[in-house]
């Protein structure tokens, strides 16, 4: 299916001109035949009105970033697009069959606002509304528990930006396309999350390459998001779709293993905080050996020597401060 833009149909003001002047033309006629009592005048008028009548639901207004599938007795016949005050084949019918749909703040699709517009007549005319917006709108899918690729449960949310660019395709190809666009968000979002690893894991190859690497949910998010967002335009083009952007909102351990996991990441952090304490610690014992020998300050056996490491390293590695005992007699 094709998308065709009428533009050749911006009649609307001299079309409403035409339809006022019939309006009055008609009354007059029929006013005056009733005056005079003659039906050669009563008849003509009531059928200037009723063509007026029948010409009207031809205009069609427009704002900025609408646009309207119209259809002829069940045939597409062209989209208007752009704002502006039309005039069309008064027996064409608007199509959108998402009209009625709302995609909520939380992202999903939803009737439930069809009831709130039974009590608000405002709502109930936008809820009827046939125009397709053109704009960039955000779809914010609640949160998914998804597995990563070493099983662990994560919870995630999305929030996609997308915006419709071929409205037949998204008319006729499929049956809801904002329904359609929701669906597919979730089942691309688990086709690429179950790649990755909440964090960096050893062994895991999420490129494809075959080699391991440091992709991961959390420390590549932007990589992460790009391939969501590419994954769900391969899904949505014979929608007429186009997905701007998608990015990772909310990420995290799912409840019932998040408490393990940060006890995890504790453990992992005081490991590598010991480490680099250690680390640092044996290079100044070493350099308080050499400063020692170099500039001949004391002479210390094996013995002594290793008694000064276990004492500095002592003293360097704890976790409170040192309380020195002062030796004021021999040193032996």
């Amino acid at each position: 299916m094709q998308e065709i833009v009428l533009k050749n149909k911006k009649h609307g003001m001299a079309m409403l001109l035409t339809i006022i002047l019939l309006f009055v033309i008609s009354t007059a006629v029929i006013i005056y035949g009733a005056v005079i009592d003659r039906v050669e005048f009563t008849v003509p008028g009531f059928l200037l009105m009723m063509l007026a009548l029948l010409l009207t639901p031809g205009l069609k207004v427009l704002r900025p970033q609408e646009a309207l599938v119209l259809t002829l007795f069940g045939k597409y016949v062209g989209t208007l697009k752009g704002e502006g005050f039309y005039f069309v084949n008064p027996f064409c019918a608007a199509v959108n069959p998402a009209a009625k749909t709302k995609l909520n703040q939380s992202g999903d699709v939803t009737h439930s606002v069809l009831a709130a517009a039974k009590s608000n007549p405002s709502e109930a005319a936008e809820l009827a509304n046939k125009k397709i917006s053109l704009k960039i709108m955000t779809l914010n899918n609640n949160r998914q528990k998804i597995n990563d690729c070493l099983g662990n449960p994560v919870e995630i949310g999305i929030a996609v930006m997308w915006k419709v660019v071929d409205t037949a395709k998204a008319v006729f190809n499929v049956d809801n396309y904002k329904e359609y666009l929701s669906l597919q968000c979730d089942s691309a979002l688990r086709n690429i999350v179950r790649i990755y690893p909440y964090d960096v894991a050893p062994g895991v190859d999420t490129t494809g390459d075959g080699i391991a690497d440091e992709g991961s949910l959390r420390g590549s998010s932007e990589v992460v998001a790009a391939r969501i967002r590419d994954e769900i335009q391969s899904r949505v083009n014979e929608a007429g779709i186009e997905v701007l952007e998608a990015r990772i909102t909310y990420l995290a351990y799912a409840p019932e293993i998040a408490a393990v996991m940060l006890q995890r990441q504790q453990a992992s952090a005081i490991i590598d905080a010991r480490k680099m304490i250690v680390d640092g610690a044996v290079g100044m014992v070493e350099m308080a050996l050499e400063r020692l020998n170099e500039n001949n300050v004391v002479t210390l056996d094996e013995e002594r020597k290793a008694a000064m490491v276990s004492n500095l390293l002592v003293v360097l590695c704890g976790n409170h401060d040192a309380q020195p005992v002062v030796n004021s007699g021999s040193l032996y």
